[in-house]
Protein backbone atom coordinates (compact mmCIF):
# COMPACT_ATOMS: atom_id res chain seq x y z
CA UNK A 1 0.00 0.00 0.00
CA UNK A 2 1.03 3.75 -0.75
CA UNK A 3 2.80 4.92 1.79
CA UNK A 4 1.18 8.17 3.89
CA UNK A 5 2.26 11.55 4.07
CA UNK A 6 2.98 12.87 7.84
CA UNK A 7 -0.59 14.12 7.64
CA UNK A 8 -2.21 10.80 6.56
CA UNK A 9 -2.64 11.39 2.75
CA UNK A 10 -1.83 9.19 -0.30
CA UNK A 11 1.68 10.92 -1.72
CA UNK A 12 0.76 9.37 -4.95
CA UNK A 13 3.89 7.11 -5.46
CA UNK A 14 2.06 4.14 -7.09
CA UNK A 15 0.66 7.01 -9.50
CA UNK A 16 3.59 8.52 -9.86
CA UNK A 17 5.64 5.19 -10.95
CA UNK A 18 3.53 4.92 -13.24
CA UNK A 19 2.72 8.39 -15.15
CA UNK A 20 6.71 8.75 -14.81
CA UNK A 21 7.57 5.23 -16.73
CA UNK A 22 6.75 7.04 -20.31
CA UNK A 23 9.72 9.94 -19.23
CA UNK A 24 11.97 7.96 -21.29
CA UNK A 25 9.81 8.10 -24.73
CA UNK A 26 9.89 11.98 -24.13
CA UNK A 27 13.50 12.74 -22.79
CA UNK A 28 15.37 13.37 -26.47
CA UNK A 29 12.08 15.58 -27.81
CA UNK A 30 12.75 17.48 -24.09
CA UNK A 31 15.62 17.71 -24.54
CA UNK A 32 15.85 19.17 -28.25
CA UNK A 33 13.45 21.77 -26.90
CA UNK A 34 15.81 22.74 -23.92
CA UNK A 35 18.34 23.39 -26.52
CA UNK A 36 16.26 25.30 -28.65
CA UNK A 37 15.09 27.76 -25.04
CA UNK A 38 17.98 28.49 -24.36
CA UNK A 39 19.29 29.59 -27.75
CA UNK A 40 16.51 31.70 -28.35
CA UNK A 41 15.80 33.88 -24.72
CA UNK A 42 13.88 36.67 -24.81
CA UNK A 43 13.56 40.07 -22.75
CA UNK A 44 10.76 40.05 -19.60
CA UNK A 45 7.38 41.29 -21.44
CA UNK A 46 8.84 40.20 -24.75
CA UNK A 47 8.52 36.39 -24.45
CA UNK A 48 6.13 35.91 -27.64
CA UNK A 49 8.28 32.90 -29.62
CA UNK A 50 8.16 31.31 -26.25
CA UNK A 51 4.67 31.67 -26.05
CA UNK A 52 4.15 30.87 -29.04
CA UNK A 53 5.77 27.57 -28.91
CA UNK A 54 4.16 26.73 -25.42
CA UNK A 55 0.99 27.70 -26.81
CA UNK A 56 1.24 25.02 -29.81
CA UNK A 57 2.55 22.09 -27.35
CA UNK A 58 -0.36 22.76 -25.25
CA UNK A 59 -2.60 22.36 -28.05
CA UNK A 60 -1.05 19.39 -29.59
CA UNK A 61 -1.43 17.76 -26.16
CA UNK A 62 -5.51 18.63 -26.29
CA UNK A 63 -4.90 21.07 -23.08
CA UNK A 64 -7.31 23.73 -23.12
CA UNK A 65 -5.19 26.86 -23.56
CA UNK A 66 -5.26 30.28 -23.28
CA UNK A 67 -2.82 32.84 -24.57
CA UNK A 68 -2.37 36.63 -23.62
CA UNK A 69 -3.04 36.18 -20.24
CA UNK A 70 -1.27 39.11 -18.43
CA UNK A 71 0.53 39.99 -21.81
CA UNK A 72 2.82 37.10 -23.11
CA UNK A 73 1.37 34.67 -20.31
CA UNK A 74 0.12 31.42 -21.47
CA UNK A 75 -2.21 28.76 -19.24
CA UNK A 76 -3.18 25.22 -20.18
CA UNK A 77 -6.16 23.91 -18.47
CA UNK A 78 -5.82 19.94 -18.61
CA UNK A 79 -9.08 18.54 -17.24
CA UNK A 80 -9.87 14.80 -15.95
CA UNK A 81 -13.22 14.20 -13.72
CA UNK A 82 -13.56 15.90 -10.19
CA UNK A 83 -11.23 16.56 -8.06
CA UNK A 84 -8.25 18.86 -6.93
CA UNK A 85 -6.67 21.80 -9.17
CA UNK A 86 -3.48 21.64 -8.70
CA UNK A 87 -1.40 25.27 -10.32
CA UNK A 88 1.88 24.56 -11.98
CA UNK A 89 3.86 27.62 -12.34
CA UNK A 90 7.13 27.88 -15.07
CA UNK A 91 8.49 31.64 -15.40
CA UNK A 92 9.62 32.27 -19.42
CA UNK A 93 11.89 35.20 -20.08
CA UNK A 94 15.90 36.24 -19.99
CA UNK A 95 18.05 38.31 -18.97
CA UNK A 96 19.99 41.36 -20.63
CA UNK A 97 23.01 38.93 -20.08
CA UNK A 98 25.79 37.76 -22.89
CA UNK A 99 26.50 34.47 -22.76
CA UNK A 100 30.06 32.89 -22.43
CA UNK A 101 29.04 29.22 -21.69
CA UNK A 102 31.16 28.61 -24.82
CA UNK A 103 27.65 25.14 -25.57
CA UNK A 104 27.00 24.74 -29.11
CA UNK A 105 23.50 26.13 -28.09
CA UNK A 106 24.41 29.38 -26.47
CA UNK A 107 22.55 32.54 -27.28
CA UNK A 108 23.18 34.58 -29.81
CA UNK A 109 20.08 37.04 -29.81
CA UNK A 110 19.77 40.21 -28.69
CA UNK A 111 16.73 42.19 -27.67
CA UNK A 112 15.68 46.59 -26.81
CA UNK A 113 15.52 46.86 -23.13
CA UNK A 114 13.25 49.40 -21.19
CA UNK A 115 15.52 52.07 -21.17
CA UNK A 116 15.68 51.32 -25.69
CA UNK A 117 19.07 50.28 -25.59
CA UNK A 118 20.27 47.12 -27.45
CA UNK A 119 21.48 44.34 -25.05
CA UNK A 120 22.40 40.85 -25.43
CA UNK A 121 20.13 38.07 -24.08
CA UNK A 122 20.44 35.36 -22.20
CA UNK A 123 18.85 32.44 -20.24
CA UNK A 124 21.21 32.88 -17.43
CA UNK A 125 18.55 32.09 -14.94
CA UNK A 126 17.37 28.73 -15.87
CA UNK A 127 13.97 30.14 -17.06
CA UNK A 128 14.22 27.96 -20.13
CA UNK A 129 14.53 24.80 -17.92
CA UNK A 130 11.75 25.41 -16.11
CA UNK A 131 9.44 26.21 -19.43
CA UNK A 132 10.67 22.92 -20.78
CA UNK A 133 10.27 20.50 -17.51
CA UNK A 134 6.74 21.68 -17.38
CA UNK A 135 5.82 21.24 -20.86
CA UNK A 136 6.89 17.55 -20.08
CA UNK A 137 5.54 17.12 -16.90
CA UNK A 138 2.35 18.67 -18.73
CA UNK A 139 2.85 15.83 -21.48
CA UNK A 140 3.07 13.24 -18.56
CA UNK A 141 0.33 13.92 -17.53
CA UNK A 142 -2.08 14.25 -20.44
CA UNK A 143 -1.10 10.89 -21.44
CA UNK A 144 -1.67 9.31 -18.33
CA UNK A 145 -5.15 10.65 -17.66
CA UNK A 146 -6.11 7.77 -15.98
CA UNK A 147 -4.05 7.61 -12.73
CA UNK A 148 -5.11 11.03 -11.70
CA UNK A 149 -8.35 13.16 -11.24
CA UNK A 150 -9.21 17.14 -11.30
CA UNK A 151 -7.31 19.96 -12.90
CA UNK A 152 -3.83 20.64 -13.71
CA UNK A 153 -3.76 24.51 -14.26
CA UNK A 154 -0.23 25.05 -16.31
CA UNK A 155 0.80 28.55 -16.17
CA UNK A 156 3.56 30.07 -18.04
CA UNK A 157 4.67 33.32 -17.30
CA UNK A 158 6.32 36.47 -18.16
CA UNK A 159 8.79 39.00 -16.69
CA UNK A 160 9.82 37.23 -13.18
CA UNK A 161 12.70 39.23 -13.67
CA UNK A 162 11.40 42.62 -13.47
CA UNK A 163 9.53 41.30 -10.24
CA UNK A 164 5.89 42.12 -12.39
CA UNK A 165 5.01 39.22 -14.57
CA UNK A 166 2.97 37.31 -11.64
CA UNK A 167 1.10 40.48 -11.24
CA UNK A 168 0.33 41.46 -15.03
CA UNK A 169 -1.31 37.84 -14.97
CA UNK A 170 -3.55 38.30 -12.08
CA UNK A 171 -4.55 41.18 -13.28
CA UNK A 172 -5.26 39.57 -16.86
CA UNK A 173 -7.86 37.39 -15.12
CA UNK A 174 -5.82 34.69 -14.38
CA UNK A 175 -8.73 33.34 -11.59
CA UNK A 176 -11.43 33.82 -14.10
CA UNK A 177 -10.13 30.95 -15.95
CA UNK A 178 -10.38 28.35 -13.20
CA UNK A 179 -12.29 27.51 -9.92
CA UNK A 180 -10.59 27.50 -6.29
CA UNK A 181 -7.12 25.97 -6.66
CA UNK A 182 -5.94 23.71 -4.04
CA UNK A 183 -2.17 23.98 -3.96
CA UNK A 184 0.09 26.74 -5.75
CA UNK A 185 3.44 24.76 -7.14
CA UNK A 186 6.46 25.86 -8.44
CA UNK A 187 10.37 25.17 -8.75
CA UNK A 188 13.61 26.95 -9.75
CA UNK A 189 17.03 25.45 -11.03
CA UNK A 190 20.25 26.20 -8.67
CA UNK A 191 23.77 25.68 -8.14
CA UNK A 192 24.47 22.53 -6.86
CA UNK A 193 24.20 18.24 -8.22
CA UNK A 194 22.05 17.71 -11.04
CA UNK A 195 19.63 15.00 -9.35
CA UNK A 196 18.65 16.29 -6.39
CA UNK A 197 15.89 18.23 -5.55
CA UNK A 198 15.16 20.25 -1.93
CA UNK A 199 12.68 22.30 -0.27
CA UNK A 200 11.72 23.46 3.69
CA UNK A 201 8.65 24.94 5.11
CA UNK A 202 8.02 28.50 5.91
CA UNK A 203 9.90 31.16 4.31
CA UNK A 204 12.35 30.32 1.56
CA UNK A 205 13.05 32.93 -0.83
CA UNK A 206 14.23 36.38 0.12
CA UNK A 207 11.64 39.70 -0.18
CA UNK A 208 13.94 42.07 -2.65
CA UNK A 209 13.20 45.80 -2.80
CA UNK A 210 15.70 47.73 -5.89
CA UNK A 211 16.31 51.10 -5.08
CA UNK A 212 17.58 53.98 -7.84
CA UNK A 213 18.88 57.11 -5.71
CA UNK A 214 20.04 60.61 -7.37
CA UNK A 215 22.34 62.47 -5.89
CA UNK A 216 23.01 65.83 -7.21
CA UNK A 217 26.35 68.29 -6.68
CA UNK A 218 27.49 70.88 -8.60
CA UNK A 219 29.61 70.74 -11.89
CA UNK A 220 32.84 71.99 -12.94
CA UNK A 221 35.45 71.87 -15.35
CA UNK A 222 37.89 68.80 -13.76
CA UNK A 223 40.87 71.10 -13.55
CA UNK A 224 38.83 73.74 -10.98
CA UNK A 225 37.42 71.25 -8.06
CA UNK A 226 37.31 73.82 -5.99
CA UNK A 227 33.87 75.24 -7.81
CA UNK A 228 32.08 71.98 -7.86
CA UNK A 229 30.35 69.90 -5.39
CA UNK A 230 31.26 66.42 -6.37
CA UNK A 231 28.83 63.78 -6.65
CA UNK A 232 31.06 61.26 -7.52
CA UNK A 233 33.39 61.43 -4.56
CA UNK A 234 29.59 61.65 -2.89
CA UNK A 235 28.74 58.65 -4.49
CA UNK A 236 31.57 56.75 -3.43
CA UNK A 237 31.74 57.47 0.38
CA UNK A 238 27.65 56.30 0.03
CA UNK A 239 28.84 53.23 -1.85
CA UNK A 240 31.18 52.68 0.90
CA UNK A 241 29.06 53.37 4.32
CA UNK A 242 26.23 51.61 3.33
CA UNK A 243 27.94 48.43 3.90
CA UNK A 244 28.08 48.94 7.40
CA UNK A 245 24.48 48.41 7.38
CA UNK A 246 25.09 44.71 7.41
CA UNK A 247 28.33 45.08 8.91
CA UNK A 248 27.30 47.28 11.94
CA UNK A 249 23.41 47.42 12.12
CA UNK A 250 22.24 44.13 11.29
CA UNK A 251 22.19 41.43 14.15
CA UNK A 252 25.16 38.68 13.44
CA UNK A 253 23.15 35.77 11.40
CA UNK A 254 19.96 37.44 10.39
CA UNK A 255 19.66 37.42 6.50
CA UNK A 256 20.66 40.73 5.24
CA UNK A 257 21.99 41.39 1.85
CA UNK A 258 22.47 45.23 0.29
CA UNK A 259 24.28 45.55 -3.21
CA UNK A 260 25.00 48.40 -4.93
CA UNK A 261 24.53 47.03 -8.40
CA UNK A 262 25.20 50.23 -10.94
CA UNK A 263 26.53 53.94 -10.18
CA UNK A 264 26.53 56.06 -13.68
CA UNK A 265 27.79 59.84 -13.49
CA UNK A 266 29.77 62.01 -16.06
CA UNK A 267 30.38 61.36 -19.42
CA UNK A 268 34.02 62.64 -19.96
CA UNK A 269 37.05 62.69 -17.85
CA UNK A 270 37.60 66.24 -17.24
CA UNK A 271 34.00 66.93 -16.89
CA UNK A 272 32.91 66.81 -13.01
CA UNK A 273 29.35 66.34 -13.29
CA UNK A 274 26.29 67.57 -11.77
CA UNK A 275 24.28 64.53 -10.47
CA UNK A 276 24.77 60.37 -9.71
CA UNK A 277 22.80 57.57 -9.69
CA UNK A 278 23.18 54.34 -7.78
CA UNK A 279 21.22 51.88 -7.71
CA UNK A 280 21.02 49.23 -4.74
CA UNK A 281 19.16 45.93 -3.86
CA UNK A 282 18.06 44.65 -0.28
CA UNK A 283 16.82 41.37 0.36
CA UNK A 284 15.44 40.87 3.55
CA UNK A 285 13.39 38.35 5.54
CA UNK A 286 10.66 40.04 7.40
CA UNK A 287 9.23 43.57 7.31
CA UNK A 288 10.72 45.14 10.51
CA UNK A 289 13.86 44.47 8.77
CA UNK A 290 13.22 45.49 5.54
CA UNK A 291 11.55 48.83 6.92
CA UNK A 292 14.96 49.19 9.30
CA UNK A 293 17.54 48.68 6.80
CA UNK A 294 15.31 51.10 4.20
CA UNK A 295 15.36 53.95 6.74
CA UNK A 296 19.08 53.30 7.48
CA UNK A 297 19.95 53.91 4.05
CA UNK A 298 17.86 56.66 3.96
CA UNK A 299 19.66 58.02 6.90
CA UNK A 300 23.17 57.67 5.27
CA UNK A 301 22.43 59.03 2.31
CA UNK A 302 21.28 62.18 3.29
CA UNK A 303 23.85 62.62 6.07
CA UNK A 304 26.74 61.95 3.20
CA UNK A 305 25.07 64.52 1.21
CA UNK A 306 24.72 67.22 3.93
CA UNK A 307 28.30 66.46 4.70
CA UNK A 308 29.20 67.33 1.12
CA UNK A 309 27.09 70.32 0.68
CA UNK A 310 24.97 68.85 -2.06
CA UNK A 311 22.74 72.01 -2.79
CA UNK A 312 19.41 69.78 -3.23
CA UNK A 313 18.47 66.80 -1.48
CA UNK A 314 18.92 63.30 -2.85
CA UNK A 315 15.62 61.29 -4.28
CA UNK A 316 14.71 58.07 -4.05
CA UNK A 317 12.25 55.70 -6.46
CA UNK A 318 11.34 52.14 -5.39
CA UNK A 319 11.55 49.72 -7.99
CA UNK A 320 11.42 45.96 -8.79
CA UNK A 321 10.03 44.36 -5.50
CA UNK A 322 9.56 40.97 -5.00
CA UNK A 323 7.52 39.37 -1.97
CA UNK A 324 8.79 36.95 0.77
CA UNK A 325 8.57 33.90 -0.96
CA UNK A 326 6.94 31.27 2.48
CA UNK A 327 6.02 27.75 1.82
CA UNK A 328 2.62 26.86 3.24
CA UNK A 329 3.42 23.87 6.33
CA UNK A 330 1.13 21.37 5.35
CA UNK A 331 1.58 21.92 1.39
CA UNK A 332 5.36 21.52 1.69
CA UNK A 333 5.33 18.09 4.27
CA UNK A 334 2.95 16.76 1.79
CA UNK A 335 5.45 17.22 -1.12
CA UNK A 336 9.05 16.66 1.13
CA UNK A 337 7.12 12.86 2.19
CA UNK A 338 6.70 12.45 -2.05
CA UNK A 339 10.02 13.46 -2.68
CA UNK A 340 11.74 11.63 -0.26
CA UNK A 341 9.84 8.36 -1.68
CA UNK A 342 10.19 9.49 -5.68
CA UNK A 343 14.14 10.79 -4.80
CA UNK A 344 15.66 8.94 -1.90
CA UNK A 345 19.01 10.67 -0.71
CA UNK A 346 18.75 12.53 -3.28
CA UNK A 347 15.36 14.85 -1.37
CA UNK A 348 16.85 17.27 0.99
CA UNK A 349 16.51 20.57 2.78
CA UNK A 350 16.91 23.66 0.74
CA UNK A 351 18.82 26.39 2.60
CA UNK A 352 17.28 30.15 3.02
CA UNK A 353 17.85 31.47 -0.18
CA UNK A 354 18.69 35.01 -0.79
CA UNK A 355 17.72 35.25 -4.18
CA UNK A 356 13.99 36.46 -5.01
CA UNK A 357 10.86 35.51 -6.45
CA UNK A 358 7.01 36.68 -7.54
CA UNK A 359 5.95 33.72 -7.53
CA UNK A 360 3.63 33.97 -4.44
CA UNK A 361 2.17 36.60 -6.06
CA UNK A 362 0.07 33.92 -8.01
CA UNK A 363 -1.23 31.85 -4.68
CA UNK A 364 -2.09 35.04 -2.62
CA UNK A 365 -3.88 36.12 -5.28
CA UNK A 366 -5.77 32.82 -5.56
CA UNK A 367 -6.21 32.35 -1.98
CA UNK A 368 -4.31 29.20 -2.16
CA UNK A 369 -1.19 27.46 0.04
CA UNK A 370 1.89 26.84 -2.04
CA UNK A 371 5.05 25.21 -2.14
CA UNK A 372 8.38 26.17 -3.90
CA UNK A 373 11.03 24.00 -4.56
CA UNK A 374 14.87 23.55 -5.67
CA UNK A 375 16.58 21.24 -8.44
CA UNK A 376 20.27 21.00 -8.84
CA UNK A 377 21.72 21.95 -12.20
CA UNK A 378 25.36 21.62 -11.75
CA UNK A 379 27.42 18.53 -13.09
CA UNK A 380 27.78 16.19 -9.85
CA UNK A 381 31.18 15.49 -10.65
CA UNK A 382 32.44 19.11 -10.91
CA UNK A 383 30.13 20.26 -8.24
CA UNK A 384 32.10 17.62 -5.68
CA UNK A 385 35.77 18.54 -6.82
CA UNK A 386 34.84 22.28 -6.31
CA UNK A 387 33.11 20.68 -2.48
CA UNK A 388 36.33 19.01 -1.69
CA UNK A 389 38.28 21.86 -2.81
CA UNK A 390 36.59 24.37 -0.79
CA UNK A 391 36.19 26.53 -4.03
CA UNK A 392 32.43 25.97 -4.53
CA UNK A 393 31.91 30.39 -4.69
CA UNK A 394 34.78 30.32 -6.98
CA UNK A 395 34.58 27.38 -9.13
CA UNK A 396 30.69 26.98 -9.43
CA UNK A 397 28.87 29.45 -11.53
CA UNK A 398 25.62 31.27 -10.36
CA UNK A 399 22.23 31.71 -11.62
CA UNK A 400 22.69 35.74 -13.53
CA UNK A 401 26.34 34.39 -14.21
CA UNK A 402 27.35 34.36 -17.38
CA UNK A 403 28.72 30.95 -17.65
CA UNK A 404 25.74 29.82 -15.62
CA UNK A 405 24.65 26.72 -17.80
CA UNK A 406 22.64 23.92 -16.19
CA UNK A 407 23.61 20.72 -17.60
CA UNK A 408 21.04 19.13 -19.30
CA UNK A 409 20.72 15.70 -18.18
CA UNK A 410 19.88 14.61 -15.44
CA UNK A 411 18.34 18.35 -14.56
CA UNK A 412 15.68 18.00 -17.40
CA UNK A 413 14.81 14.78 -15.85
CA UNK A 414 14.58 15.72 -12.27
CA UNK A 415 12.24 19.02 -13.02
CA UNK A 416 9.99 17.04 -14.48
CA UNK A 417 9.76 13.99 -12.55
CA UNK A 418 9.46 16.74 -9.48
CA UNK A 419 6.52 18.60 -11.29
CA UNK A 420 4.25 15.49 -11.76
CA UNK A 421 5.17 13.93 -8.42
CA UNK A 422 4.02 17.25 -6.95
CA UNK A 423 0.97 17.25 -8.62
CA UNK A 424 0.16 13.69 -7.94
CA UNK A 425 0.53 14.36 -4.53
CA UNK A 426 -2.63 15.70 -4.85
CA UNK A 427 -4.49 14.43 -7.79
CA UNK A 428 -3.60 10.45 -7.75
CA UNK A 429 -6.56 9.26 -7.43
CA UNK A 430 -6.56 7.04 -4.05
CA UNK A 431 -8.01 3.84 -4.90
CA UNK A 432 -5.60 3.03 -8.36
CA UNK A 433 -2.70 4.80 -6.25
CA UNK A 434 -3.25 2.32 -3.60
CA UNK A 435 -3.83 -0.94 -5.66
CA UNK A 436 -0.44 -0.57 -7.18
CA UNK A 437 1.26 0.19 -3.72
Amino acid sequence: MTAPSPGGVSTGRGAATRVLARLADIRAGLEDLYRDLHRHPELSHQERRTAALVAERLRALDVETHEAVGGTGVVGLLRHGEGPTVLLRADMDGLPVREASGLGYASNETGTDQAGQEVPVMHACGHDVHVACLLGAAELLARGRDDWSGTVMLVFQPAEEVGDGARAMVEGGLARLVGPVSVALAQHVLPGPAGTVATREGPAFAAADSLRITVFGRGSHGSMPQASVDPVVLAAMIVIRLQTIVAREARPGEPVVLTVGSVRAGTKSNVIPDHATLQLNLRTYDDATRTRVLAAVTRIVDAECQASGSPQPATYELFDQFPLTTNDPRATARIAAAFAEQFGDAAGPLPLMMGSEDFTDLPRALGAPSCYWGIGGTDPAAYDAARRAGRIDQDIPVNHAPNFAPVIQPTLDTGVRAMVTAALAWLAQPAADESAG
